[in-house]
């Protein structure tokens, strides 16, 4: 199949006709739901859950492992891939009346206003979501919430640069010593990228991008890459890439370091959703229910190195709280509107 744009997508959907448009606003958010042996058992009839997801392969897995090992005889069937590809999949499937995904995470936040819009999600607001969770982190009609919140930062190799020499800023990294020596993942694979990309150029300038792209840039794909280029000493420094998977590697003795640029780091929030037309309509709904759980959400701070904005998690000992960082303005809705724009831009800078 053809690649597919947002534009495409949302032209597709409109072809098929009126009903997805329809269902768009509904009248109010629905009641909380809690996890019931009814819907426990229910879930087991079905047997697995169908979980498409951009966060790193080991992180998903582990999330997979814990929700199997807390309901037996449910299995997880994780499809890992880059956010934008991702929405590339769903985009075709349904456009091909293929329903696959059960629940799907994106690290793109501005997939989940287009699926809202194209009436393709079901309204489910676990309890803990309702009870833990700001308003500004679940959506008003209950379609996603913010399953975790991540950052897109700057990083060093830590054998091969000392800390006093090592970049603290955006403009340190236009630095003529590191020409050569920086890798970068790419907005068109990746959603984390493409929202950093987004409110980069917003704040700093495409002018700054035009710059970075004198500096030789070993160019990548998913935002989980570029941090494992620095482990592996392929480049000393990153421009960008998931905070969480650099923070896995340092707390392993990997010699990959962090750092919170002095002009703001890029913040990316990831949301969870339910498909209306989930194959496994139960075991979606108890698997977001344990998504949002204290203890995946807890499980995603300490093994996975991610942020989460559930009330009653707590920080990892030894990491920067969140509250202490300066961070980036999100805007989920600008980047669906810019998205294709944001892109090309890129691509016609860094000819990749």
């Amino acid at each position: 199949m053809p690649n597919l744009t947002r534009r495409t997508l949302l032209q597709g959907t409109a072809a098929l006709g009126g009903a997805a448009f329809a269902t768009r606003v509904l009248a109010a958010a629905p009641p909380a739901e809690p996890v019931t042996p009814a819907l426990i058992e229910a879930a087991r009839k079905e047997g697995k859950v169908v979980y498409y997801t951009s966060i790193d392969l080991p992180v998903a897995e582990k999330i997979a492992k814990a929700f199997e090992a807390k309901y037996p005889g449910i299995a997880v069937r994780t499809e890992r891939s880059g956010a934008e590809r991702i929405f590339q999949r769903i985009g075709q499937e349904n456009s091909s009346n293929i329903h696959a995904c059960d629940v799907a995470n994106s690290s793109d936040a501005a997939h989940l206003i287009v699926w809202k819009r194209d009436g393709w999600l079901a309204p489910y607001l676990p309890e803990d979501v309702a009870k833990h969770y700001p308003a500004e982190h679940r959506d008003a009609d209950g379609m996603f919430a913010s399953f975790r919140v991540t950052l897109s930062v700057i990083a060093y190799n830590d054998t091969l640069v000392k800390a006093e020499e090592a970049p603290k800023s955006f403009a340190d990294l236009l630095e003529p010593k590191w020409v050569g020596k920086i890798v970068k993942a790419h907005p068109g694979y990746s959603g984390t990228i493409l929202t950093a990309t987004y409110q980069m150029a917003r704040d700093l300038g495409w002018e700054y991008f035009e710059k970075l792209a004198r500096q030789r840039i070993m160019q990548v794909q998913s935002a989980a890459d570029p941090p494992k280029k620095l482990a592996l000493g392929e480049r000393a420094v990153m421009a960008d890439g998931a905070e969480y998977v650099v923070l896995q590697q340092h707390e392993s003795g990997k010699p990959t370091t962090p750092v919170y640029a002095r002009e703001g780091t890029p913040l990316i929030v990831g949301p969870n959703a339910v498909f209306k037309n989930a194959p496994n309509p139960n075991a979606a709904r108890l698997f977001q229910s344990f998504c949002f759980s204290p203890e995946c959400q807890q499980l995603i701070i300490e093994t996975g190195g991610m942020r989460s904005v559930h009330a009653q998690a707590k920080d990892k000992p030894g990491r920067t709280p969140l509250k202490d960082i300066k961070v980036m303005k999100d805007d989920a809705a600008a980047v669906e509107k810019n998205s294709e724009e944001i892109k090309a831009h890129y691509t016609r800078i860094f000819r990749v």
